[in-house]
């Protein structure tokens, strides 16, 4: 991305985005192209399951995103052979959805189209069959009640219009559907089922034509409960005679197939009153000139847990004359149960058994809202309560053998703050999802082209508030960090030895505290305790015999965590339970929930501060690092301070305010435990509440953001006074996020990173001249790049973090780190 002004060429590229699954059925799709979509609050996020990147994410939507949907996904991988262009649709809260081109040659996304007839309420599911490398028929249900069906005509070559058309809009009644499935009806072209379920118990069996309307064929009852997923299955052929199952899944814990089979008129009838269907009997209908019996093929129990979801193994290309493909007879299932299964018929009985069930061990983990195979079928993927994936792979060659594989992970809340440790080893982030995480470069990973990935290493803290506020301490010692939530105590979080250890893997380079090891260190790991928030170290050399009453499962028995060292980056059930980091201290003091921290750059000091509404409230504590004694208190503002800064130099300390004031104190250290602090300056500076606030590593101006959509750059002259240098130009959305980056200190020229309230991030270059006295003569502001809006959040932008380079690092790029509310932590390489 080339520079649009001014004498420094800037460019930007994606490192690394990190973002939780949204907490729904429905939400995941695995597409023929191997690739993985998913909703990421309003983001559609695509993930590769080789590398365990997410690759990007698509803006557009307005409302969280419900659903996901490949076209083809991986039950028709078997007819994408030759597609050079791979089609994705999602659906969201508002009832909006969109059809996204993904062209396989460049690798390139664009926005197709829009659904012009949107839904009135949320869309629940969507469900597509694809009839030729042309055109595509898709069925999206709402809760509105009204499921619409749609043909889309692809255009055929690059670039074209896509055509949309409604064929038919069926109302389902006061219930709404939640599940859908196409197929098409074995012995007749052209002729369609539709199945639908959803809150009546039911499920509704519709027919029709790839043109015309659709109508209500029978209905199957037999569920109890909220029906969650449905699932054609490709023709299957036995003894010539195609038929097709259908398999459905419930709240009510169990999973039905039933079958569909052309109805054969001449048949004998003695010989019918042999077979099973001859006693459960179903319903019949007719579409065209055939009709078909539908009867209960299987009732599969073995679930504690509603089962949100069932997916036929997608079908293999097929050696067989006469058909298209290979229909396996093996389907997966995932439950809230914390379990997914694969089931088979037996070989003699034909008895549907539970042959493979993988899952979830850690205790904290809330079930499954779904699964899916992969388009060969040695691979399935499920996502949790946690928006966390989970993926296994069939590694046996001559028996099953099911592995866990490395999956992206990431916050499924709004990311609040995040902070670099102090050579910008790692980033660490928290937020509204009651977690802090830490994400790192893994080197030699031998999928990735440059050999170094970003992924989660760390889960250091998991709390019972949420989080708004995070700061690294930068002084020497072991890795600390200060954490502050929705209640009025900070909390600090000292690195265990595991931790440590396992940094010297992550990176090429020894890490900076390998001084620090491990003789200093006797801290392995830390336990949660059941009813409590603080984390409980474990000891180096501490008895395992502590637990007496292991044959009992209580509350306060809950398993004890196995702090290890990583060798390569972990899954899911070890960041949950086992990269604990034990807290060390509480800092009490604020009168309400705390809103934001910031460390001085020598690791001595850490300020605080909190939501507050009167003036007796907003009150900044300043905390001495190490003895973590209150050493001052300062007074300035009438309303929440939203953000606080040191001074590169640590002599003044900038706050800006709810109440449009910003402020800076003069901060000395007097003795050894000792401080004063004055009150220099206090200026109201906005006209709307300033969010954002970030200070020249050069000197002492500093920037100002705020909701008016202005950003100001200020100057401190003679420790005593401010002045305005300048006022940039007005920007489209509100400033919510701000970080300065030197660059050339003999200019005086630095980046400034601009975050808005709509996901858009923006780098200026801001070199300024100084007379004789050192204050600032001139200023100009240049727009360098503005970020591609592929590459940027979809909802607002919480904190901006330039990363600090090494002393010895020359490099003339840098990285960017952001978090957002759109549930996402990104890291941007920045060419200088």
């Amino acid at each position: 991305m080339e520079a649009e002004g001014g004498e420094m060429t800037v460019e930007v590229e994606r490192t690394f985005i990190g973002a939780g699954c949204n907490r729904i059925v429905h939400n995941v799709s695995w597409g023929a192209c191997d690739l993985i979509s998913f909703g990421a609050q309003n983001a559609v996020a695509i993930f590769c399951p080789k590398t365990a990147q997410i690759l990007t994410t698509l803006p557009g939507h307005k409302a969280s995103v419900n659903c996901t949907h490949w076209l083809p996904s991986s039950k028709f991988a078997f007819r994408a052979k030759n597609f050079e262009r791979h089609y994705l649709l999602s659906g969201d809260a508002d009832g909006a959805i969109l059809l996204w081109e993904f062209s396989l040659a460049n690798k390139n996304w664009r926005n197709v189209l829009q659904v012009s007839e949107k839904h009135k309420k949320c869309v629940t599911c969507i469900s597509a069959i694809l009839l030729s490398q042309a055109d595509a028929l898709f069925a999206s249900s709402s809760s509105d009640g009204v499921v619409s069906i749609w043909e889309i005509i692809f255009p055929s070559s690059a670039g074209g219009e896509c055509k949309l058309s409604c064929l038919h809009s069926i109302v389902a009644g006061r219930k709404p559907m939640v599940a859908l499935s196409f197929v098409e009806l074995p012995g007749n072209s052209g002729h369609l089922a539709l199945a639908m379920g959803g809150l009546d118990n039911k499920i509704h069996i519709y027919r029709g034509e790839r043109s015309g309307k659709f109508v209500r064929a029978c209905e199957l009852k037999g569920h109890n409960d909220w029906i969650r997923c449905l699932d054609f299955s490709l023709p299957l052929y036995a003894n010539g005679e195609p038929s097709i199952l259908l398999v459905s899944s419930s709240q009510d814990k169990g999973i039905r197939i039933w079958k569909m089979a052309v109805q054969n008129n001449d048949a004998d009838s003695t010989k019918e009153e042999t077979t099973l269907a001859a006693y459960i009997k179903g319903p019949i209908f007719v579409a065209g000139s055939s009709s078909y019996q539908i009867s209960l093929e299987s009732l599969l129990i073995g679930h504690e847990d509603w089962v949100y979801s069932v997916e036929w193994q997608p079908p293999q290309s097929s050696s067989i004359e006469g058909t298209e493909c290979y229909q396996p007879q093996s389907i997966l299932s995932a439950s809230m149960d914390k379990t997914m299964m694969i089931w088979h018929p037996e070989k003699t009985t034909g008895i549907w058994m539970n042959m493979v069930t993988v899952g979830e061990l850690s205790h904290c983990a809330l079930g499954f809202y779904g699964g899916h195979w992969s388009p060969s079928g040695n691979s399935i993927l499920a996502h949790g309560y946690g928006g966390s994936f989970h993926h296994w792979k069939n590694v046996g060659t001559d028996f099953d053998d099911w592995k866990p594989q490395k999956v992206p992970s990431g916050h499924f809340a709004p990311v609040s703050d995040i902070s670099w440790a102090r050579d910008g080893e790692y980033l660490l982030s928290v937020s509204h999802d009651q977690t802090s995480r830490v994400f790192s470069a893994w080197s030699n990973e031998s999928l990735i082209e440059d050999g170094e990935a970003w992924h989660e290493i760390a889960r250091p803290q998991v709390h019972g508030h949420d989080i708004n506020c995070v700061t690294m301490i930068k002084g020497k010692g072991n890795h600390r960090f200060v954490s502050g939530a929705d209640e009025k105590v900070a909390r600090v979080f000292e690195a265990p030895l595991s931790f440590l250890k396992t940094l010297n893997h992550t990176t090429s380079q020894k890490s900076s505290y390998a001084d620090d090891l491990p003789s200093n260190v006797q801290i392995l790991g830390a336990n949660m305790s059941a009813l409590g928030l603080s984390q409980k170290p474990i000891y180096q050399y501490e008895s395992k015999e502590r637990n007496n009453n292991e044959g009992i499962d209580t509350l306060e028995t809950i398993p004890e965590a196995v702090p290890t060292v990583l060798t390569e980056p972990p899954i899911e059930e070890q960041l949950a339970w086992h990269t604990l980091w034990p807290e060390s201290h509480k800092l009490y003091g604020h009168g309400n929930e705390l809103f934001s921290l910031c460390c001085d750059h020598e690791g001595k000091l850490v300020a605080s501060s909190c939501k507050a509404q009167l003036a007796s409230v907003t009150e900044i504590w300043l905390w001495q690092v190490g003895s973590w004694k209150a050493v001052g208190r300062l007074h300035s503002h009438s309303l929440t301070v939203t953000q606080l800064e040191f001074s590169h130099d640590n002599n003044f300390l900038l706050s800006v305010s709810r109440d449009r004031h910003f402020s800076i104190f003069a901060i000395k250290h007097t003795g050894q435990d000792e401080l004063s602090h004055e009150l220099i300056v206090r200026q109201e500076a906005h006209k709307r509440i300033i969010w954002a606030c970030s200070w020249n590593p050069f000197g002492h101006e500093f920037a100002t953001g705020s909701r008016d959509k202005t950003v100001k750059i200020w100057q401190l002259v003679n420790g005593s006074s401010v002045k305005v240098l300048m006022t940039l130009p007005t920007f489209q959305s509100s400033i919510t996020a701000l970080s300065w980056l030197g660059v050339d200190s003999q200019k005086n020229r630095g980046l400034l990173a601009v975050g808005m309230e709509n996901g858009l991030v923006e780098l200026w270059t801001l070199s300024s001249t100084r007379n004789n006295d050192g204050d600032v003569a001139a200023t100009t502001a240049t727009l360098s790049v503005r970020f591609d809006p592929f590459l940027c959040h979809v909802s607002a932008v919480h904190r901006l973090r330039w990363r600090s380079a090494k002393k010895s690092d020359d490099s003339r790029s840098v990285q960017l780190a952001s978090c957002g509310a759109d549930h996402c932590v990104r890291l941007f390489q920045v060419h200088v």
